[in-house]
Parts: structure tokens; C-alpha cells; sequence
């Protein structure tokens, strides 16, 4: 088996002690699964900038926290569940959200939960949506906007979730408490 680095600021890349450094100024710490991705400089900085252009997106928070959740869960991320979990208590989401995310129940807020359901979609089908899927979607209130967006969102999802399965991302220590298995593998 390969064992991917995951490297520090002084172990990094010289072409990736930058983003690294924005990575510990916007995180506190440079998370694990940034440190795997400065083995390829290019790919830290694409997800650095691709949160950055999920958080500027239409979408709400929560909303933000129901895609990313939505996409860790059909990849099956436990590393990106449990960071996401924490930035989503740091952020203040409803605690019923996180665990509705976390446990895979049912949002009590039916238009999350038609998000979820769309998102989850998107990934499983590889964006070959029906007509009427799309259509059920905007009725919820959503717009063409949003499903161009949540397109962002799972590619930003792709990147780190696939990272993390090849390389075997070890869970940081801040994420530790909120650590995450798939309900049916618990």
C-alpha cells in the first residue's frame, strides 16, 4: 500500500508553503487533508479556493452544510464528515441538522431535505437528471442558480473526498470529537 505524506509547512513543497500558510490562517491549524493535497500544490490551493467559492455562493449556511453533508455522506468521506461536522458547530448550524446529516434521517425542514435529495441525486447519477427532477427541485423554491451551484459543491467535494479515500487522510485531532462512520457500517 501507498502512503501518501501529509506534510507540514517546513516538509511541504516550497510552491505550497503559501497556501498552507492561508490554510493555517483560515483554519487555525493546517488540517490533514491539506496537508496530503500540498504534495500537488495546484490541488491545495483548488480546494482552498473552491470552499472559498462555495461560501461566496447563494446558498444559506445551512444550506451550504446540507450539500456538503449530502455528498460526504454518498462518498461514504469519514474524514470530511467529522471536519465538516465541526466547521458546521463553529458556524452554528442547528444541532437537528448536523445529526440529521450524520445519522441519515429525515430533515424536518422539507425544502433541506428536497436539497439533500437533489444533491445526493446529482452524485448518484453522475448529473444525468431527469427533466422532472430538476422540476420538483425549482418548485421547492431553489432556482437554476442553486443547481449550478451544488454542481460546484460536489466538485469541491470530489476533490477531497477522493482524496481522502486514496490517500487514507488521518483524522486531525481537532476533528477527533466528531469523528463518523455511515450509520448502516456503526
Amino acid at each position: 500500500m501507498t502512503t501518501f505524506s501529509v506534510h507540514t509547512q517546513d516538509s511541504a513543497p516550497e510552491d505550497a508553503h503559501e497556501v498552507l500558510k492561508k490554510a493555517r490562517n483560515n483554519f487555525g491549524f493546517i488540517p490533514n487533508l491539506l496537508g496530503v493535497l500540498a504534495e500537488a500544490p495546484v490541488a491545495a490551493e483548488a480546494y482552498l479556493s473552491m470552499i472559498d467559492l462555495c461560501r461566496r455562493s447563494s446558498m444559506t449556511p445551512t444550506e451550504r452544510h446540507v450539500t456538503w453533508f449530502a455528498v460526504n455522506d454518498v462518498h461514504e468521506c469519514q474524514y470530511c464528515m467529522a471536519a465538516h461536522t465541526a466547521v458546521a458547530r463553529l458556524e452554528e448550524i442547528p444541532e437537528a441538522v448536523i445529526e440529521a446529516a450524520r445519522n441519515g434521517t429525515t430533515y424536518h425542514d422539507e425544502r433541506l431535505q428536497i436539497l439533500r435529495e437533489f444533491t445526493q441525486n446529482v452524485v448518484n447519477q453522475r448529473g444525468v437528471i431527469p427533466p422532472e427532477a430538476v422540476t420538483q427541485f425549482l418548485d421547492a423554491g431553489f432556482t437554476q442558480k442553486h443547481v449550478l451551484e451544488i454542481i460546484v459543491f460536489v466538485s469541491t467535494k470530489v476533490l477531497s473526498n477522493y482524496t481522502n479515500h486514496i490517500a487514507g487522510t488521518p483524522l486531525d485531532q481537532e476533528f477527533s470529537a466528531c469523528e463518523w462512520k455511515k450509520p448502516n457500517e456503526v
